[in-house]
């Protein structure tokens, strides 16, 4: 059965003049991929960014509005959650104001604690601890606005501001994007109404992280580079919290342009991170002044990363511990975030199991379990990774591989 995908890939093949065997070589990719493509089936986005590579295309070019599939396999999830929805989502009635559980108001100077204790657990991998805390972080942020007047209000709106961003940085990591794009929505608006840009600067850098990993590419580099240009910096007096937010919003322009095969772009978008990352000269991390962590190393994770999104799996071993990333660098400039990091060893694995080393890809994987096992199954990447390595073994599988393979959830 055609679909829309389907139709688009077609129509683009048979306009640059290729046949399906001719396409499949200049995208790198098998004929069996191409004409299952065109025979209706799915595929994973990297696959479609090979296609467009190889099309002359954007991505975003061979997208099509279907109807959406059943989902399968959330009903826990909205369980799990329920509080944080409640907290987050109130239902809404004829009445002006939401249907809310009463908070209790607290503190500023303990909201801001705590609000820096949960952004602590959620880099310990401590995910559960993070979902039980937001809710009631959530209802005493809101509570404690309603009761404050002149500046202690605005103070307490940026508190709640900082709070959303929080709950919007978990809940993008576990794919709860409706509740994540809310949650977003909200901090960036409190902390422009409050005037405190760099905080709503950092928010634009999640909701671009939000849109990358909905593979909504224009819309992730248009905001992010529409923002980075609107904040960017005179280097000589700028703070290092302007600084890593203007450098964020780089890499988000170079993510998503990357993967929409607009390789210019994001060459210069790279550029400038780059600029914004000598700077520094360190790695920076403060959660509402930045998203996650920035600096030299962190700029460098995402060089490799766009080699690994082309294929270049040779280029990838060759430069994941070499240069700013080697342990010499590392300790010069700090180490990147534990998400950063992690996403990198799973290009490194990637790039093993391209080049048949499956002993080489379990043994980084099995590093990311011990260190980030919660985040690991939370990433699509480290199950395709698996997937594929269970598909390329020849030999008999071992027992470390059926275990990686039962963590992830792979068949």
């Amino acid at each position: 059965m055609s679909s829309g995908l389907a139709d688009n890939v077609r129509k683009y093949r048979r306009a640059a003049g290729l046949s399906q065997e001719g396409l499949a070589h200049e995208s790198g990719l098998s004929i069996g991929v191409v004409r299952k493509v065109e025979q209706g089936g799915d595929a994973r986005v990297e696959t479609l960014h090979a296609l467009a590579r190889g099309l002359g295309v954007t991505t975003s070019a061979l997208f099509a509005t279907e109807a959406a599939n059943p989902v399968v396999g959330d009903e826990a999830n909205r369980r799990y959650l329920l509080e944080l929805r409640k907290a987050l989502m109130p239902p809404i009635g004829l009445g002006a104001s939401p249907m809310t559980e009463p908070g209790e108001a607290g503190e500023l100077s303990v909201l801001r604690r705590e609000i820096a204790d949960t952004h602590a657990l959620y880099h310990a991998d401590r995910y559960g601890s993070v979902a039980r805390r937001l809710p009631g972080l959530l209802r005493s942020t809101e509570a404690t606005v309603s009761v404050l007047e002149g500046e202690e209000r605005r103070q307490a709106e940026t508190v709640r501001a900082h709070a959303l961003l929080m709950a919007g940085k978990y809940l993008t990591q576990v794919r709860q994007y409706d509740m994540a794009y809310y949650a977003l929505a909200e901090g960036i608006r409190l902390a422009c109404e409050n005037g405190e840009r760099g905080m709503a600067a950092t928010g634009v850098v999640g909701m671009c992280w939000l849109l990358l990993r909905q593979d909504r590419f224009d819309e992730c580099e248009q905001l992010a580079a529409a923002t980075a240009v609107e904040m960017e910096p005179r280097m000589s007096d700028a703070s290092s919290g302007h600084l890593s937010a203007w450098g964020e919003l780089w890499l988000r322009v170079a993510s998503a342009s990357v993967r929409n095969n607009r390789p210019d772009v994001a060459h210069e978008a790279r550029r400038l991170a780059g600029t914004a990352a000598i700077a520094l000269d360190k790695e920076y991390m403060a959660f509402g002044e930045n998203w996650g962590q920035f600096g030299p190393v962190t700029a460098e994770l995402k060089v490799v990363e766009d080699l690994s999104l082309m294929g270049d799996a040779q280029a990838v071993l060759r430069h994941s511990d070499d240069g700013l990333l080697s342990q010499k660098a590392v300790n010069h400039y700090g180490k990147p975030s534990p998400p950063n990091w992690g996403r990198h060893r799973l290009d490194v694995a990637k790039a093993h199991v391209a080049l048949g080393s499956h002993q080489d890809a379990m043994s980084e994987l099995k590093q990311l379990r011990h260190s980030s096992g919660t985040w690991m199954k939370h990433q699509p990447m480290a199950r395709y990774v698996m997937s594929d390595l269970l598909a390329t073994r020849k030999r008999t599988l071992t027992a470390d591989m059926r275990e990686m393979a039962n963590h992830l959830g792979v068949s």
